[in-house]
């Protein structure tokens, strides 16, 4: 056996259990795996999880922040101002060199697989032919999927439904749209409609900017769950943002949870830039802006976490963190039960896994060697210490590492060293002694 992890703790909770990996594969998880590797980690009790996944960002526009200058209101629509101002001045190359810079980022913290929004509605398609070389790039360690985004409406920007269709034909994944930016709620609608026949037409997935509005009133999530029965693409589509969905009242919302869960539509939220966009316009009281995880949860909808911007003309923030996100997202949820918190850290690994379809993700015999290690010993804990990742494994290599978080102190009558993990039970500082002395 080429290499074997002793002593993790996995997702599920079970502890003392060994990985072992033959070339790019996993072939055992067990308890005391008798069989020797020719490498062997031992991962000393701590937690190891398949790869984080996020299902929503935009990697034409990352570490952009400041050109062509700072959003200074902070708010969605500035930012797309910003957008439209810089499109004419980017060039291919800068925006590869931008995105690759993030990819290393994204490994390091042991993101290996990304959903990534792309403008079409430059005719040039600049961003597009930029994000193609960029996942030719990456292909050897890190998944890159690519979403045609008409960023300015499909309808409402000339030429973006050519784009787009240019856009998949060059070899982008997946359709996109924006509809609750069309001028009218009929235009929108119209332009679910057209997008989701596209993708029936060319088997394609659809993941869509849904309603990431306060208008109570946008409810184009409604039609995207309906075309998407009506085409038979259950399991295919997801909504993104769908954040209007904060703001409805609860008897609408009654209706409209069973629709999402009967169509398999997904719901995918973004919390950093949720609760940072949202709500710009309230005094107070003042709108969260997320949309309803726990009750799409309960309704048995998948509702995954994406980081959606990073250092970009909409947020001057983010490191490609995705426990930094499922951190964010707990909160603002408002997910604190135990198995709340825990469905949070799926909401950045396993979730995002099946919206977009990753083939041999997991941690089974079979599945691709593609591994976290993380200074912590359950999902909670990573969650709340966004822990470190002591080794990232793609197809069975060590494509990056960190020390643990152990800090050297200098205090008189106190230890020489802590970190800010939770004592397991059964430490020193929890038994009770074996007889009085």
């Amino acid at each position: 056996m080429d290499l074997v992890i002793r002593n993790a703790t996995l997702p599920d909770g079970s502890r003392g259990i060994d990985i072992g990996i033959n070339g790019e594969r996993i072939v055992a998880v067990e308890k005391r795996l008798g069989a020797q590797g020719a490498r062997e980690i031992d991962a000393c009790g701590d937690l190891v999880s398949p790869p984080f996944v996020d299902a929503h960002f935009h990697m034409d526009s990352t570490l952009s922040y400041g050109m062509p200058r700072v959003n200074r209101s902070g708010t969605l629509l500035e930012g797309i101002r910003l957008w439209g101002e810089l499109k004419p001045q980017l060039a291919q190359e800068a925006i590869v060199e931008r995105a690759l810079r993030y990819c290393d980022w994204a490994v390091a913290r042991g993101l290996l697989a990304i959903r990534t929004h792309v403008d079409v509605c430059d005719d040039r398609l600049l961003a597009v032919e930029a994000l193609l070389e960029v996942k030719k790039q990456v292909a050897p360690y890190l998944d890159l999927q690519l979403v045609a985004f008409p960023q300015d409406g499909l309808l409402r920007s000339p030429g973006a439904f050519d784009n787009l269709k240019r856009a998949i034909a060059m070899g982008v994944d997946v359709v996109g749209g924006i509809p609750h930016f069309e001028r009218t709620m009929a235009d929108g609608a119209e332009s679910i409609r057209l997008l989701c026949e596209y993708a029936a037409q060319q088997d394609r997935r659809v993941d869509m900017h849904c309603d990431e509005t306060d208008d109570p009133m946008s409810r184009h999530i409604e039609t995207l769950a309906s075309e998407t029965r009506r085409l038979g693409m259950q399991g295919l589509v997801a909504g993104s943002h769908l954040t209007s969905m904060h703001s409805m009242d609860n008897y609408y919302v009654s209706k409209l949870l069973p629709l999402i869960a009967e169509s398999g539509v997904a719901a995918i939220a973004n919390p950093l830039i949720n609760i940072t966009l949202q709500g710009r316009h309230d005094t107070y009281p003042k709108r969260r802006g997320m949309t309803r995880v726990p009750e799409l949860l309960a309704a048995g909808v998948d509702v995954a976490f994406g980081h959606d911007c990073v250092l970009d003309p909409w947020y001057g923030m983010g490191s490609g963190d995705m426990l930094e996100v499922a951190h964010m997202g707990l909160h603002v949820a408002q997910m604190t039960g135990v198995e709340a918190m825990h469905q949070c850290f799926l909401a950045v690994t396993e979730t995002p896994a099946r919206i977009l379809g990753l083939e041999g993700y997991g941690l089974a015999p079979g599945c691709w060697a593609d591994l976290v290690l993380l200074d912590a010993g359950s999902t909670i804990e990573a969650i709340r210490l966004r822990a470190a990742r002591r080794l990232v494994l793609r197809r069975g290599a060590v494509v990056a590492e960190a020390p643990s978080a152990r800090v050297s102190l200098h205090l008189p009558g106190r230890p020489a060293a802590t970190d800010f993990r939770m004592p397991q039970q059964g430490a020193k500082q929890d038994r009770k002694p074996a007889h009085d002395s």
